[in-house]
Formats: C-alpha cells, structure tokens, sequence
C-alpha cells in the first residue's frame, strides 16, 4: 500500500476541522451543561448541608426544650406532691382533732350518765334510808321523843341569832302576826309554859300562842309567826334531809 501525501493532508484537514467542530458546536456546550450540573449539584449539597444544619439546630433546640420541660415537669411534681402531701397532714390532723373532740363528748356524755346513774342510786338509797328511818321513828315516836323535840325547839329558838334573830322579833313585834305552835301530841300545862315563856323571853313582850294538834307531824311540833316556821318535827325533819339531799345532789 502506498502512501499518499495528498490523501493523508485530507485526512489531517477533516480531523481538524472534525475537533474544531466539535469544540465550537460540542464540546463547550457539554462542558456548559457539566458546569451548570456541577453548580446545581453543589447547591443541592449546600442546601442539604445548610438543611442538615438547621435541622440539627433544630434538633438542639427541640432537646434543650425537651429538658427544660422535663425539669419543669419534675419541678412541677415534686410542687405537687409537697402540697398534696401538707394536704393529707392537714386533713389527718384535722381529723385526729375531730376524733378527740368526739372522744371527749362521748366520754363527757358517758360521765354525764354515770354521775345521773350515780345520782339516781343515790336518791333511791337515801329514800330507801328515809323510809326505813320513818318507819323506825314512827315505831318509837311518843310523848317521850315529843317532850325532847319541844325541849330541841327551846334550845334552838334560844341559840338564835344575827339577822335572824332580828327577823323573828320584829315578826313576834308585829301585832298582825299570828303565833300558832303546832304538836304532834296534846302538850300539858307544863310544856305550854315553856314554850310561851321562851317566845315571850325571847320577843320581850308577853305572848299568847295558839296551840293545835296534828298527828300528822308524828312527833315534836311546828312553830308559825307570819313567814317565819320553826320545824322541830319527825315529819318536816325526814322530809328536809330528803330534800336537802336531792338539792345537794
């Protein structure tokens, strides 16, 4: 084969003008297109990195607020369970102090009805006591326990003093006053004696009493000027001691 010169001047022309082409019309046009990927490829890896960024800034965020959160809630809770806590001492308390107020009533109500029980024993016994007593006296009452009743009465009406010794003078003074001696048993003339002597002693004025009998007083005798009585009797005596008891009870 043989080498042609011409032939071979073509061929190199044609390569030519084949790279000249393809620079001009090919070449600078992918180089354009690879540039303006490249760009937009970077970009893209900027914007994801920028996005990245943000979101682990994001991310940051979101976990410091996370944190705050879970230190408010533990803030928060441990707030509430101190106040829930102060709550139910409160109301234990209050609740021991409701128990002891109801305690106590019961116990004041129980000592109420065991003083009322006591009580109620108490006036049995003594009317018991009154009883037996009466029937006792009654069983030795007569002239003889009547003439120391009247001798009592005496006695009494002279050992009086004070304000009421004043009282019954003024009343014995009054002419108005009626002076009646009340016995058990019919007295003699002796005992009547006495007892208008002492009166009349005692008032400084000479004295007429009114003298009646009443079984009823069962021994001794009942002395009445106006508002003022003297009981020197079985009947009013048990009936007073009686009485002074429930008073004093």
């Amino acid at each position: 084969m043989e080498f042609d010169l011409t032939t071979f001047v073509l061929e190199m022309l044609n390569f030519l003008i084949l790279v000249w082409l393809l620079k001009h019309f090919f070449y600078q046009p992918v180089l354009t297109i690879i540039e303006k990927r490249q760009a937009a490829t970077e970009k893209i890896m900027v914007d994801a990195t920028n996005i990245q960024e943000e979101a682990e800034g994001l991310k940051s965020q979101y976990e410091t607020k996370m944190a705050e959160l879970d230190k408010e809630y533990a803030t928060q809770k441990a707030r509430i369970d101190e106040e829930m806590s102060a709550e139910r001492m409160k109301r234990l308390a209050s609740l021991d102090a409701d128990i002891a107020i109801e305690r106590k009533r019961r116990e004041t109500l129980e000592e109420q009805k065991r003083s009322e029980l006591e009580r109620a024993l108490e006036r049995q016994a003594i009317h018991l006591a009154a009883r037996f007593a009466t029937r006792l006296l009654e069983r030795v009452s007569g002239p003889e326990l009547n003439a120391k009743l009247i001798d009592l009465a005496i006695n009494e009406l002279n050992s009086l003093t004070g304000d009421k010794q004043k009282t019954l003078r003024n009343i014995l003074h009054d002419s108005g006053s009626t002076l009646k001696v009340v016995s058990a048993y019919h007295l003699d003339e002796q005992q009547r004696t006495a007892l208008t002597n002492a009166l009349s002693q005692f008032s400084g004025q000479a004295l007429v009493p009114e003298f009646s009998e009443d079984p009823a007083l069962k021994a001794g005798i009942s002395i009445m000027a106006g508002s003022w009585v003297m009981m020197a009797n079985l009947r009013d005596e048990l009936s007073f001691f009686t009485g002074n008891f429930e008073h004093d009870s």
